[in-house]
Formats: C-alpha cells, sequence, structure tokens
C-alpha cells in the first residue's frame, strides 16, 4: 500500500513533542495549540499497516484549512485528550482552522422555490412542531441561487461476487463525472473496476466545496474535488457531494444506476434478527465481555455477577490489549452508564448492604469497593483487588471461611460478592459536614407575566399542582412524602408564599432587589404537603386572580434560580427547583439576556456562537447550584426566540430536565405538557450525587459526556441523577491490557435518596481483552457507538465549524470499516463494500446523525430548536438515541386487533409508504399519523369516526376515543411506545399531499434531505469511495 494513499491521525495516539504535524485530515481530532507548526516540518506516518517508524511523509505542500490540527500534544503535559479541539487559545499565532469568508458560503441549495420554504414556515408555525414565526428567514435570505451544473453518468455496478458469512458485501460505489467550473473531462487514470487510480504523490487533501458554493475563475478545478486527494484526470464524486445539497442536475438527463435500496443493510431487519434469537429469554450476565441483546430487543434481565445493560452498555464489549491497536481501529472504546435505570417489574431490584458504622469494605489502595471481581486469598484473610492488584486485609466483622475452590462460603448470600450491582447504606464519612443529610424539598416557581395569566397557563399549572402533589415521591416503605414543598411567582419581581399550617391565608413577601436576591422567610417557605394541604390549596386558588390584572411583561430569571438555590442553601437541603417560563428574561438583573437570533451566522465558522450561552453568568449559577445540590428543570413555553442556549444551560449541567412547547396553546397542548410535569415528579431521582469511574490497570476513564459538572478530572458532580440520564465515558489506555484478566470497569455512585437517606450505588462490568482486531469488531455495539459519536459531536459544536466536525465523522466511519476490511476481511476485489456484522447499520445511522438539524441548519428549524435537541442528545441513555435518530415506522392498516404485540417496523424510507396505508412514526419528542389519501374508510370510521378521509381534523393532538377495536388496538400501541420514553409525544395527524406531510418527511431518514443531507445510499457510496481512498 502506498504511504500516500493512508495516512491516518486517530484520536488515540500522543504525539511526542518535537515533531512536527501535518497530514491530511482522516478522523483525527487534535489540539488546536498545535495548530501553527511550519509546512514541511512532518509526522511518522500512522498506523495500519503504514511506513516503518521513521518512515517520512513524502515533502509536499502542507494540507490546507481544517488539517492542520495538531496531534493531541496536550496530552503530553499531562491534559486528557480531546476527541474534537476545544476552542483555540487566545495567543494562538495562526487560527486551528483557515477561516473561509462568509461571503462564498450559502446555505444548502433548495429544490423548494423561495415561497414555498416560507410557506412550509408559516404551516410549521402553525403546526408548533419546530419553528416559531419570527424565526424564519424572510424570503429571498439565505436561500441560494441555482445549484452548480453537474454532469452525472454512471457505470452500472457489477453485482457482488463474494458473500462472507458475518460480513456484509456491497456493490461498488456509483461514480459520476463532475468538473464544475471547469468541463467534464474523460477519466484517464482509471483502472478497470471503475475506482480512480493511485493519486499523484503530492496531492492535498481539499474538502469538498460547500454544496451550493460556486467556485469562481481563481479556482482550480482541483477546489472542487469531492474526498481524498486529486486525481489526475476528471474530478469523481457522487451525486450531490457529500454532506450535499439535493442531486444537482443540468444537462442530459440522468443515467444512473442506483443501489437498490433493499440490496444494503435495513436497520430494521437487524432489529427483527435480534428480537428473533434473543427476545423473550432470560439473558444471565455471568460471563465476561458478553454482547447483550439490541436496546430493542425485550428479553428478562438476571444478575450474575456483572451489570445489566440497562444500567451500562459499552461502545465494545472486548477492548484492543494495546494503544496501538486501538489507534489502529479508531474504534470509541466507550460505557453509556444510566445508574437510575428504571427496571421492570419482572427483574429483582437492588439489593440494599447495610454493614452499619463500619461501612463498606474497601480497597485500601484505588479504594475500589467490595465486589465480585475481588479474589479471597490466605484462607479468607486476605483479599486482592481485581482493580490494582494490591492485596489486602479482611476486615475482622467480613471475615469468612473459603469453599474447596477458594469462594467465601457465604458468596451467595453476599449481594456485593455476586451481584454486578447493589447499593450500601453509607455511613457519616460519605454524608457533607459529617452529618445526616436532610430530606430534599421541591420549588415550583411560576412566571405571572402578562401573557401567562392571558393564555390560562398560570391557572392550569396551580390547578394541576393540586394533583400532582398528591403524588410526590416516597420511599417504598413510608406512608407519606419527606420531600418538603415551597412555592414563588415571579416577572420583575420575586413573590415568596409563607404556607405555613397554622395559617388562615397564605401571606406573600415581596423581594425587588433582584440583583442580590435573599430569602425574606425561612419559617412557613418549605413545608410538609399534607401538613398544609389547606393553606396550599388556598394558595394555588388566588394566584390567577392575584395576578390577573398585571400587564408586567419583562421578566427575570438567573435570579429566580438563585432564590431557589437560596432557600434550600438555607434550609440545608438538596432539592429540585420546578421553573415554568415563557420569555426571554430582558427586565434589568443578572442573566438580562438580548435576541441574538441571526441566521447570517449559519453555515459560517461563527455558527457555534449560536449554541453557546450569551453571558458567563449561567455558568457560575450552575456550579453554585451543584455545590449546594439544587437541580433545576425548566418547562419553557415560547412563542418566540428565548435563547435556549443560555437558559438551558443550568438545567443541563444540574442534572435537570428542559421541557420546551412551541406556541402553547390550551386546547391542543395542554395534555403533552401535564403528562410530562406528572412524570417528572413521580420519576425515580437521586440527589446531590456524586459518582466516580474505576478501571483495572491499564486504562482509565478520560472524557465525559451528560449533565454533569466537574471541578477535577475525577469526580462527576451532578445535583441530581434521574431514571432516565446516563452519562457517557470515553476510556484510553494507559498501558497494556491483558487478555487473562480482562478490563474491570466499576462505576460508584454516592446519592441522598428521596427519603434522606445516604448511599452508595455500585455498579460493576467485566469486558474481555483481545489482542486480534477481529474480536474487537465481533463485540461492537452499534447503537452505543452512535450514543457516543452523538455526544462527543455535540460536545464539539461549542467550539469547532460543523463542517469540520460533519468530515471528521464521516472520516472516522470510513477509518474503522477500512481498517476491518483490511485486517479482518477475506481477500476481495476492492470495488467491494464489506462491513462487519455488528457494524453493518453504522452507516444508515451515522447518516441520520450527519442530518440532523444540529449538525446541519434547515431554513425552517429555530435556533433555539437546535440548541434544544443537542442538547436532549447530551443526556440520552441507548434507547432514547437510537430511536431519536432512527424513528419508529409502524404500519397501522395491517393491525391485527386481536393481537396485543406491535406490528412489525419498516425502513424510514418514503418508498415504504403506500397511498393505501396509515403509518405511525414516533421519535422520542414527536409522533405522527399519516395517512394515505386512499386509506380504507372502515379504518378511517374506525379510528376518527368520521366517514371519510375528507372530514378528518388534522388540528386534533389526541385521538377520539371510539369503541371498536381498531381504535382501542392503535391507542394501545401509541400508549406501549410512548410509556418507556422521557418526553410525553404530540401527536400530529398528517394527510398525504397536504404541506404539512413536508414536516413529516424530515423524520424519513432514509431519504435525501430537503435541505442537503444524503441519502442513505449515497452516504454508503461516498463511505465506500472514502474506504477505496483509504485502503489505497
Amino acid at each position: 500500500m502506498s504511504q500516500q494513499g493512508y495516512v491516518a491521525t486517530p484520536p488515540y495516539s500522543q504525539s511526542q513533542p518535537g515533531i512536527g504535524l501535518s497530514p491530511p485530515h482522516y478522523g483525527h481530532y487534535g489540539d488546536p495549540s498545535h495548530a501553527g507548526s511550519p509546512p514541511g516540518m512532518m509526522k511518522p506516518a500512522g498506523p495500519l499497516g503504514a511506513a516503518a517508524p521513521g518512515g517520512m511523509l513524502p515533502q509536499g505542500p502542507s494540507p490546507p484549512g481544517p488539517h492542520q490540527f495538531g496531534q493531541n500534544g496536550a496530552h503530553a503535559q499531562g491534559h486528557p485528550p480531546q476527541r474534537f479541539p476545544g476552542p483555540p487559545p487566545v495567543n494562538s499565532a495562526t487560527p486551528s482552522y483557515a477561516p473561509y469568508s462568509p461571503s462564498t458560503q450559502s446555505s444548502y441549495p433548495s429544490p423548494a422555490s423561495t415561497a414555498s420554504v416560507t410557506q412550509l414556515a408559516s404551516q410549521l408555525n402553525a403546526m408548533h412542531i419546530n419553528s416559531y414565526g419570527s424565526g424564519m428567514a424572510p424570503p429571498g435570505q439565505g436561500l441560494p441561487g441555482p445549484p452548480a451544473p453537474l454532469f452525472q453518468g454512471l457505470p452500472r455496478p457489477p453485482q457482488p461476487s463474494i458473500m462472507q458469512p458475518g460480513s456484509q458485501v456491497l456493490p461498488p460505489p456509483p461514480t459520476a463525472l463532475n468538473g464544475p467550473g471547469s468541463s467534464p473531462l474523460p477519466p484517464s487514470t482509471h483502472r478497470q473496476d471503475g475506482l480512480p487510480g493511485p493519486a499523484p504523490l503530492n496531492a492535498q487533501y481539499q474538502p469538498p466545496p460547500l454544496p451550493g458554493q460556486t467556485l469562481g475563475t481563481g479556482y482550480s478545478p482541483q477546489q472542487a474535488a469531492s474526498y481524498g486527494p486529486q486525481m489526475a484526470g476528471g474530478q469523481l464524486s457522487y451525486p450531490g457531494g457529500f454532506p450535499g445539497g439535493p442531486a444537482q442536475m443540468a444537462g442530459p438527463p440522468q443515467l444512473q444506476k442506483k443501489l437498490d435500496p433493499d440490496s444494503i443493510p435495513s436497520p430494521i431487519q437487524v432489529i427483527e434478527n435480534d428480537r428473533a434469537t434473543r427476545g423473550g429469554q432470560v439473558y444471565a450476565t455471568n460471563s465476561r465481555g458478553q454482547v447483550p441483546p439490541l436496546v430493542t430487543t425485550d428479553c428478562v434481565i438476571q444478575d450474575q455477577g456483572n451489570a445489566s445493560p440497562r444500567y451500562i452498555r459499552c461502545t465494545t464489549y472486548c477492548f484492543p490489549c494495546t494503544s496501538d491497536m486501538a489507534k489502529q481501529a479508531q474504534i470509541p472504546l466507550a460505557a453509556v452508564i444510566k445508574p437510575f435505570a428504571t427496571i421492570p417489574s419482572n427483574e429483582t431490584p437492588l439489593y440494599l448492604v447495610n454493614h452499619g458504622e463500619n461501612g463498606p469494605v474497601r480497597c485500601n489502595r484505588c479504594k475500589a469497593y467490595m465486589c465480585p471481581f475481588m479474589q479471597f486469598i490466605e484462607g479468607g484473610r486476605r483479599y486482592q483487588c481485581g482493580f490494582c492488584n494490591c492485596v489486602n486485609d479482611v476486615p475482622p466483622f467480613y471475615f469468612q471461611h473459603l469453599d474447596h475452590i477458594g469462594r467465601r462460603l457465604d458468596h451467595y448470600e453476599k449481594p456485593e460478592l455476586s451481584l454486578g450491582s447493589y447499593e450500601y447504606v453509607a455511613t457519616l464519612d460519605y454524608c457533607r459536614k459529617n452529618k445526616p443529610p436532610n430530606p430534599p424539598a421541591f420549588i415550583f416557581m411560576i412566571d405571572v407575566s402578562y401573557s401567562n395569566i392571558k393564555n390560562g397557563l398560570v391557572k392550569l399549572i396551580c390547578e394541576e399542582l393540586k394533583t400532582v402533589l398528591e403524588k410526590l415521591p416516597k420511599e417504598e416503605q413510608e406512608e407519606t412524602s419527606a420531600i418538603r414543598v415551597g412555592f414563588i411567582t415571579y416577572n420583575k419581581v420575586l413573590h415568596f408564599f409563607n404556607v405555613k399550617s397554622n395559617l388562615a391565608q397564605p401571606q406573600m413577601m415581596v423581594v425587588t432587589d433582584v440583583g442580590e436576591v435573599f430569602v425574606p422567610l425561612l419559617d412557613g417557605f418549605l413545608v410538609n404537603y399534607q401538613e398544609s394541604q389547606s393553606v396550599i390549596h388556598n394558595l394555588l386558588d388566588q394566584i390567577p386572580e392575584m395576578f390577573a390584572d398585571s400587564n408586567e411583561n419583562e421578566t427575570v430569571f438567573a435570579p429566580v434560580i438563585q432564590a431557589g438555590m437560596e432557600a434550600l442553601k438555607a434550609a440545608d437541603c438538596p432539592g429540585k427547583l420546578f421553573i415554568f417560563h415563557s420569555s426571554l428574561p430582558t427586565a434589568e438583573a443578572p442573566g438580562k439576556l438580548k435576541n441574538r437570533d441571526d441566521k447570517k451566522l449559519i453555515n459560517t465558522d461563527k455558527e457555534k456562537i449560536l449554541f453557546q450561552p450569551q453571558t458567563n453568568v449561567y455558568d457560575s449559577l450552575a456550579k453554585d447550584c451543584v455545590a449546594h445540590g439544587c437541580c433545576v428543570t425548566l418547562f419553557l413555553f415560547p412563542s418566540q426566540y428565548v435563547d435556549v442556549a443560555s437558559l438551558g444551560l443550568v438545567p443541563q449541567l444540574t442534572g435537570g430536565t428542559l421541557y420546551k412547547y412551541n406556541n402553547f396553546q390550551m386546547h391542543m397542548d395542554s395534555q403533552q405538557f401535564l403528562n410530562d410535569l406528572r412524570n417528572d415528579i413521580e420519576k425515580k431521582i437521586g440527589f446531590d450525587a456524586i459518582m466516580r469511574i474505576r478501571t483495572s490497570t491499564g486504562f482509565r476513564a478520560t472524557d465525559f459526556f451528560g449533565g454533569i459538572f466537574m471541578n477535577n478530572t475525577t469526580d462527576v458532580e451532578m445535583a441530581a441523577i434521574d431514571c432516565d440520564k446516563a452519562v457517557t465515558v470515553e476510556f484510553k489506555h494507559d498501558d497494556k491490557l491483558a487478555e487473562d484478566s480482562g478490563a474491570l470497569i466499576q462505576c460508584a455512585v454516592l446519592y441522598t435518596t428521596i427519603g434522606g437517606q445516604r448511599r452508595l450505588r455500585i455498579h460493576n462490568l467485566s469486558l474481555n481483552c483481545s489482542s486480534q482486531l477481529a474480536d474487537l469488531y465481533k463485540s461492537c455495539e452499534t447503537d452505543a457507538l452512535i450514543n457516543f459519536f452523538a455526544k462527543s459531536a455535540f460536545k464539539a459544536v461549542l467550539h469547532q465549524p460543523l463542517k469540520v466536525i460533519r468530515e471528521i465523522l464521516v472520516n472516522q466511519t470510513a477509518h474503522m470499516l477500512a481498517c476491518y476490511r483490511k485486517n479482518c476481511a477475506s481477500p476481495s476485489a476492492a470495488s467491494q463494500l464489506i462491513l462487519p456484522d455488528s457494524m453493518k447499520i453504522l452507516p444508515v445511522y451515522m447518516n441520520c446523525l450527519l442530518k440532523n438539524c444540529v449538525l446541519l441548519s434547515r431554513p425552517e428549524i429555530s435556533t433555539d430548536e437546535r440548541a434544544y435537541q443537542r442538547q436532549l442528545v447530551m443526556t440520552m441513555g441507548v434507547a432514547d438515541s437510537q430511536l431519536f435518530f432512527y424513528p419508529q415506522l409502524l404500519p397501522i392498516h395491517t393491525l391485527d386487533v386481536k393481537s396485543t404485540a406491535l406490528p412489525t417496523a419498516i425502513r424510514c424510507s418514503e418508498s415504504r409508504l403506500s397511498e393505501e396505508g396509515i403509518f405511525l412514526l414516533a421519535n422520542g419528542l414527536n409522533m405522527f399519523l399519516w395517512l394515505g389519501v386512499s386509506s380504507p374508510p372502515e379504518l378511517i370510521q374506525g379510528i376518527f369516526n368520521v366517514p371519510s378521509f375528507a372530514h378528518i381534523n388534522t388540528d386534533m393532538t389526541t385521538l377520539p376515543e371510539v369503541g371498536n377495536p381498531y381504535s382501542q388496538t392503535l391507542r394501545m400501541i401509541m400508549s406501549i411506545i410512548q410509556q418507556k420514553r422521557p418526553y410525553s409525544m404530540k401527536l400530529t395527524i398528517v394527510k398525504q399531499r397536504e404541506q404539512p406531510e413536508m414536516v413529516f418527511r424530515q423524520f424519513l431518514v432514509e431519504d435525501k434531505g430537503l435541505y442537503g443531507g444524503s441519502s442513505y445510499v449515497d452516504f454508503l457510496c461516498c463511505v465506500h469511495k472514502e474506504i477505496c481512498q483509504l485502503l489505497n
């Protein structure tokens, strides 16, 4: 393999100080502090069998633009390496990427006319799915001119000649002649199989031009290269150029023979196959490194020494033995941990271990907790730690004799010796100030500005609180909840309420100094609901009347959080703030925000600013909240831009949740909001939590993603963590791993229960280690990989141009698959795409991530919606991210009303819909019922209780209760899909060929995006082409 064809600089490698850098940019994240290395200095060729150590790259000009990121040089100075570089240092001599001027930028070319986009926007606005009225670019702004003409004529792909067990083999990608700005040339150096020949040695890696960016006369044709080095002769690219606009056509009709969508890997097939082989069975966690059933498969999990996959899932269950292997494969080594995951009623809840004043038994050196990985020796008097190998004395109270195989006689009586997950009662040493914590409190904070009073929202919240306060969470054995409650209303000032049980009427105290918030009363603010019920109900009846004549439209926001936190601090307890807020906080106060929603920043280097908070007030406020165990959950009701990137920061960093209801209308949206509120209050939750991840020797946790705050490199601090929140942890090698001992992970979460007890929750998992790349690929889990890639990319959005992030994701996908092809697959024609069995649907999921509105702006999606989706994904577990990126699409017209099983899903593509059909689509945030124009009248009558298609009212957000089997089965299916999800999904009825269908189509993720983003087939071709280039 020629050196030039494949020079990879993977994210794992650690550069040696002094070696210059500037390789082409394949799946490589670096540290921008090294960006300014002089051209001409070279780096040794990357892994994957390139040149011998010391072999240098051919001297060529250093590649341009984003490819000049340094290696993880920071790691050499003791900083943890980062997957995506952070913000460039202030004193950096050169920028970390070549600035490209916004003047050449335009949004993705749109096949729709300006008029239809505006129409779509107004439609969306009416539907309140993704956009606000004011969020749209005015007609003519941000919509590009005509796309550059491309000539496309494609050879017919040969049929695959080899099929290998365990691998998916696909025909070669179609290639198209393409020369924007120059006349098409015949391909001169073409090999027989229709793949480009070798590149000239000094070729530079050029990023593709942004689709729709026409090339000026000053560019050489090379600028137009799609991916990879310049080919001699004509340029090759696949239609639409990734991450492209719609297929760009001018001149002769297309001669393309497309890949058959049925011949490429189907996510539905993979999900159904796993269900068929593993569904409904018992999955025992008794062996190291076994790959669990997919997250979409229902089974019963039996803990036999490793944590259930409901708590921990990994990107691969077999780690490579060396960091060199990890660099070679570029498969991220990560775990997605959901410490408080809900366990179904047919599985055993966690056991609670109580050692009294002695507390948990721990290793003296690494402080790991007693678990199944500890080896007892010397007749049971000592034990060797499985994590650091230190030999410890067994405390006298814990001594037990060993049996003939060296196992303690009480092995099966002690959860911590025989189970993967369990809890300990913590001693006072684990409590703040060494005293037992107080039970947590909930504070409800209602925005009573003019618009919220007028639209009935305040009245709705007050009425609902009477119901939900009856259902405050409580310890299983307790009669009543130990949680105390308090109430604050606010607009430009704050109103605290005294609801002490001996009062006849609640008392209001107003705090007008919002610059320095204080708590005006202690006694009577936080109360037991049962004791003060009549006073509280009295207050909730009075609030809507009290502010009925208020004309105050300005609000504050940061002082509201500050007030709640100060109240919890004064009461010396952790807790949660429920804030109901609806507008941009423009009143004079800390955290005041201005409208900075700027469509002109889209598709420029400055787009990242839209995802960053406007002021650092919220960051320091979040830090204080975490320090005092104050979690913030925010219910937002915006009718225009509210700067979610700023307002959502505190909920994200404190382990709270953000809910958003655009253009809230009582009759349409109240049910969705009330479901969310009830669900949030009743959730299983732990407060004032600290999480520590310990690993066996040879690797360690380096990066953390989630609703977390970190003051140092090891303690993951969370004001609260609930059953829906996951933390994704990335691991890196710091030494070799041994095949015989494997890789061990222990996650310990110290937290306060809703009853005020301090506990430790422990999850243990053992993974295999191998020196064979094939074992690593065999044990991968695509759903967890996508969760990891989404979070690392969404974190990088704050610091890097989106275009660079998208390129990194495409490159790393190609890199992982090229490494498999080169090292694990049997030899075959280069024109074939061979995918490992465990990763065969990685390309389709990766394409869904690349098309998500966070990474690819679309004119009809508001900035707030993008910031909102970014925040949701950062705390998602594997099941939620899987559904979010690849929605569930169910045929309803073929329902078997006698069966309780869900119908088999179909692929998310328009080609799978039929005019005679009715289909239900859900992605965890939205639910659509799509009705074909020729839907059977008896079904329409059965579901909607109207005579025909024309009579259906598409404004309804809940289905009518019609007493027939069709209606009952459909409503049951909808509730099954809903019940496992953290957010209540609002239903939208969509009729075929009517305007709202445009919104629905965005969720058909296998098709080409309306405003850019490839189809699955095109993306597969693009990845195949990248792989071929990496292998040449």
